[in-house]
């Protein structure tokens, strides 16, 4: 039986959708994505807010993660209860009601030499 670990409130303070990509492939299209880890034994529910300097925040975008999964959730696919927006800064807070490991992984592939960050998110109790 695995133990839970993690946090129950996360925050990436810097996020960016590029709205171009030097590729089609799905692989290489520019994204910022958030890879939640639930390694308890109970279901983690998600919720997602997003915060902008010019407007009130979005969300809160949805999601379930089972137990003992991991999701790699790209923001580029968000569009509950509306799409994020590209070429826009923005930063969120990612709340669950289990503990959760965030890391926060960004590919910006508007050149051919592609550039690739990778960090974990801040966490609160």
């Amino acid at each position: 039986m695995m133990q839970a670990m993690g946090s129950r409130r996360w925050a990436i303070a810097d996020g960016y959708i590029p709205s171009s990509s030097a590729s089609d492939d799905p692989a290489l299209v520019s994204h910022e994505s958030a890879c939640i880890l639930n390694a308890g034994e109970i279901p983690a529910n998600i919720e997602i807010t997003v915060f902008f300097s010019d407007r009130e925040p979005a969300g809160p975008y949805r999601l379930a993660i089972a137990p003992r999964r991991t999701v790699h959730l790209r923001f580029n696919d968000l569009d509950d209860p509306e799409r994020v927006p590209r070429d826009t800064p923005y930063a969120c807070v990612i709340e669950s009601d289990a503990p959760v490991i965030v890391q926060q992984t960004r590919l910006d592939s508007r050149r051919p030499d592609h550039a690739l960050l990778s960090t974990i998110a801040y966490c609160q109790e």
